[in-house]
């Protein structure tokens, strides 16, 4: 019965859920590696949204970061206990409070990025569903239970967190590092920022993420006079295909969790500083993102990223007035190693599976994604922890938008793990 009286209330507060939504699009909060400000702003006003809801404690990590506003990347925990107080047993539901910049303005046609719509079912905006979504549903998944003065089973923890979008370091990875004590191996984990249309995929494994820039030097001149310099862009080419070739080939086994079910090499940025046909760059650069089965080492890719470019400057070695060409230079941009997969029959999969099945009548499947989540984190301590949310997967795309019965029903779903 009191099941039914929560998942009453959650639908109860549809208006105020969007209404929340709303207040928190309109805040940009993108990462100074972008040049913008950080997610300062977003998160004062989370916190004034929450100011009096009967949290039984929030707290505020303050990450240190000089180029943010105020100097800090902010984390906020918001506990409510469970029916045992204190020593009951403990669901972390984490969002990140961070977006991606809005890119070009002009295929924005809904709207504006940070002006908020409501239209057809859905509320527009950039992070509206990445991670908007999710953090609101989070919210009135406890808001519901608060309202009615009912403890859940467990204390649920929601984590609102910052710098996710480039790599966690100033939110659940600095909070991992100076503050240990937060976390329990027995904790149970949700992170709601990745899934399916209908809800019905668990992420229970990620890969690999290395992304890398190689920077290749050679020595400008015109295009006639090949002879006198070392064209950097040929030398990148000749890397490029044969780095492209060596990764595929060593790193080649499949797993069927994943979808792809192989690794993955993309050469995904390049170019060099030459404004007109008859010049020879000198330097020429060029980007790839990897996506490496947790099998693999990612030290091991580095390594043949090393051989390989080696064995590309033996190739093309000259000696320019006095100084031997071409310089390869190996950049990291963003480096995630795999972590074990968590268990698909550990306690979360098989809550989470129960609750799909309860309240929406479908068997959920398990499996494994390419990208990188919190999720990562937690699995690298021995904490399993899945990834799960009802999505469009509009995110990091123009006129991107959460659709107001996933935000509902989602919210529905972590009331149901925090209650049976």
């Amino acid at each position: 019965m009191e099941f039914e009286v929560v998942m009453k209330e959650v639908e109860n507060l549809r208006d105020e859920i969007v209404k929340t939504l709303v207040e928190l699009i309109k805040i940009p909060a993108i990462s100074p590696d972008y040049g913008y400000e950080g997610e300062y702003d977003k998160a004062q006003k989370l916190l004034e949204i929450i100011r009096d809801w009967p949290f039984d404690k929030v707290e505020v990590y303050n990450a240190p970061d000089e180029r943010a506003k105020n100097g800090v990347r902010p984390n906020i925990l918001a506990y409510y206990y469970g029916e045992k107080g204190e020593e009951s047993e403990r669901l972390w539901i984490l969002t990140h409070i961070d977006v991606v910049p809005p890119g070009d303005l002009s295929k924005w046609t809904v709207t504006e990025p940070f002006k908020p719509l409501v239209k057809d079912g859905k509320v527009y905006g950039r992070g509206s569903e990445d991670n908007g979504q999710s953090l609101v549903a989070s919210l009135y998944a406890v808001r519901a239970m608060m309202n009615l003065g009912i403890r859940p089973k467990r204390t649920v923890i929601l984590a609102f967190v910052s710098d996710e979008e480039t790599g966690s370091k100033y939110g659940i990875g600095w909070l991992m590092k100076e503050h240990p004590e937060l976390f329990r191996e027995d904790d149970l984990v949700l992170v709601p920022d990745g899934g399916n249309e209908d809800g019905t995929f668990i992420e229970v494994a990620e890969k690999g993420i290395l992304w890398f820039k190689l920077k290749v030097k050679g020595q400008q001149v015109h295009a006639s006079m090949p002879d006198k310099g070392l064209n950097a862009h040929r030398v990148a080419l000749d890397l490029a295909y044969n780095l492209d070739k060596r990764l595929h080939e060593k790193y080649s086994e499949r797993d069927g969790l994943f979808d792809p079910p192989e690794s993955t090499f993309e050469p995904t940025m390049g170019g060099n500083p030459a404004d007109s046909p008859n010049i020879i760059p000198g330097e020429h650069e060029v980007v790839f993102d990897c996506r490496v089965l947790p099998r693999y080492s990612l030290d091991e890719v580095l390594r043949d990223v090393e051989d390989v470019a080696k064995e590309v400057k033996e190739r093309h070695r000259k000696e320019l007035d006095g100084k031997v060409l071409p310089e390869i230079e190996v950049e990291i941009l963003q480096r995630g190693d795999p972590a074990p997969p968590t268990d698909p029959n550990s306690e979360i999969v098989k809550l989470l599976k129960e609750a799909i099945k309860e309240l929406r009548g479908k068997e959920a499947k398990v499996g494994g994604i390419g990208g990188g989540t919190f999720a990562a984190f937690f699995r690298r301590k021995g904490i399993p922890a899945v990834v799960w949310a009802t999505l469009d997967e509009t995110a990091h795309q123009p006129n991107e938008y959460a659709k107001i019965d996933n935000m509902v029903e989602d919210a529905k779903v972590m009331a149901y793990l925090a209650l049976r």
